[in-house]
């Protein structure tokens, strides 16, 4: 999708009286300090509803802004807050600083209360993020691992075999799963990392659907940490939680699928997302100046680890930028200087070579035109692999051209037949699933891949989102695929 929407949800208002007051102490394990502690405390409760407090407590560099989020499970919903900007979404609460508390020095603290509902249980939440970053556990983001976390080995190492993805034992395996929005905006808008909770509870829920896979977005600023990006949130702490990310979602049983979502370069043409030059929207190309650099760093931290699959970019579009079809495809291979594109263009043969470059020979996938709708010439134009791992990735929605059984037979089959073709996106705004339940069967019955847009609780019809919590409560629109795959694997 070209433009994820922030999900955040206003709690209502309202007022309760108080009681007793039950306090939940800090823990940490011994070693280097937390970089940031988080007091909770319930200092009243009623028969439908309780007072809560938070104590915020900074040990790192000094903040400009702050962001705390947790989950409240349990039917349990904030009303109403002070001291900071309360949201809930699902089970996901986020409580971000008023413009008057925003600054948060290296040692200092900040409190905040809430009112909320509640029915069942009023257990203490167990995980806090500040910004991104875990809270009350040890930690040292100045040193993040220099390698990955291996695969515990429940996640399979990957290669091409003809028009499929086969393991090292020569089985058959398919990308069936979801993408995980959020690493892609939420750092250059300078809020933390992920849209969302994504510990090991959060990964679980996935699993629980029976994916096989999770698609990833990413920015490449803040990976490779450029001027303008909260430090907070760029360079070797972004690169460490997505670290984390991949190791957990591989300890899950499920293939990690890296891509570049946003890039830099100032496009204004037709079908521009923006007229900022950051990496702050969907450009038709990848860039010269940081895009090769990003897969460079990328490949070079992943590149032992071979169930890792790269997605090199989003959804390409330079064929709205000309006329000519053959301009726009020769663009997205070669790059260069493209018609209606005012940056030097990085194309998917730079791409390509910057992540065999270092060595690295994880599966690879590329993306066609159209907002990756069109492979009509993908075959004609596709770059050259000189491991043989590259995969063609294609992206539907209803509202798209090609969203036909037509289309599919007469563009997508013959791609199929040569190369293994892998739906990184699919979807539709009904808030329904009757769309995508013809390209799911397409697809079966041709024993290929896709991944439903998107795992965050955003409306259904704008994101739209395949759930309404983090434990994953599915859509109307989410159902339909979560009911496939566990009848897939049951």
């Amino acid at each position: 999708m070209r433009h994820p929407p922030r999900s955040v949800l206003l709690a209502a208002a309202g007022a309760a009286a108080l009681v007793a007051s039950v306090l939940v102490p800090v823990v940490s394990a011994q070693g280097a300090a937390p970089a940031c502690t988080v007091e909770y405390a319930v200092t009243g409760q009623w028969a439908n509803g309780f007072q809560g407090s938070v104590k915020i407590t900074n040990n790192r560099a000094p903040l400009s802004g702050w962001r705390l989020g947790f989950e409240l499970a349990g039917g349990r919903q904030v009303i109403q807050g002070w001291n900071a900007k309360w949201s809930q979404s699902g089970t996901t609460v986020t409580a971000a600083n008023e413009s008057w508390n925003g600054t948060l020095g290296t040692g200092a603290s900040v409190s905040a209360g809430f009112l909320a509902s509640w029915s069942g249980s009023n257990a203490v939440p167990t995980a806090f993020k500040l910004n991104g970053t875990t809270c009350n556990v040890d930690s040292d983001p100045t040193t993040p691992p220099t390698t990955p976390p291996p695969s515990d080995g429940t996640a399979p190492a990957l290669h091409v075999s003809g028009n499929e993805l086969v393991d090292s034992a020569g089985e058959t395996r398919r990308l069936l799963g979801v993408n995980r929005s959020g690493g892609e905006f939420l750092c250059v808008q300078g809020y933390g990392i992920w849209d969302g909770p994504v510990d090991d509870a959060a990964v679980q829920a996935i699993a629980d659907w029976k994916a096989g896979a999770v698609r990833i977005p990413l920015n490449e600023e803040c990976w490779l940490g450029l001027s303008g990006i909260k430090p907070e949130y760029a360079g070797a702490h972004y690169i460490a939680a997505v670290q984390d990310l991949v190791a957990r979602v591989e300890a899950h049983g499920m293939t990690p699928i890296l891509e570049l979502h946003w890039s830099y370069g100032r496009y204004t043409g037709n079908s521009a997302g923006c007229s900022d030059v950051h990496a702050t929207c969907q450009k038709p190309m990848p860039d010269m100046q940081y895009s090769p650099s990003f897969w460079a760093s990328v490949a070079s931290t992943f590149k032992d680890d071979r169930a890792t699959v790269f997605d090199l970019f989003n959804e390409p579009y330079p064929d709205r930028a000309t006329s000519s079809a053959t301009d726009a495809w020769k663009c997205w291979r070669d790059g260069g200087n493209c018609p209606g594109i005012p940056y030097e263009v990085a194309g998917m043969q730079d791409l390509v070579d910057a992540v065999r470059g270092t060595g690295a020979e994880n599966v690879i996938m590329a993306g066609g035109l159209a907002y990756s709708n069109d492979l009509g010439r993908w075959t004609a134009y596709k770059p050259d692999d000189p491991a043989g791992n590259l995969a063609a990735a294609y992206h539907v929605y209803n509202f798209n051209a090609c969203a036909n059984e037509s289309c599919w037979n007469s563009t997508l089959a013959p791609v199929a037949a040569q190369v293994p073709l892998i739906a990184g996106e699919i979807g539709e705004n009904t808030c329904s699933h009757g769309f995508t339940d013809q390209v799911v069967k397409w697809f079966d019955d041709r024993n290929l891949s896709y991944l439903g847009w998107t795992w965050n609780t955003w409306d259904c019809s704008s994101g739209p989102s395949l759930i309404s919590a983090y434990d994953g409560t599915p859509t109307a629109y989410g159902a339909g695929l979560r009911d496939h795959l566990r009848a897939l694997n049951p």
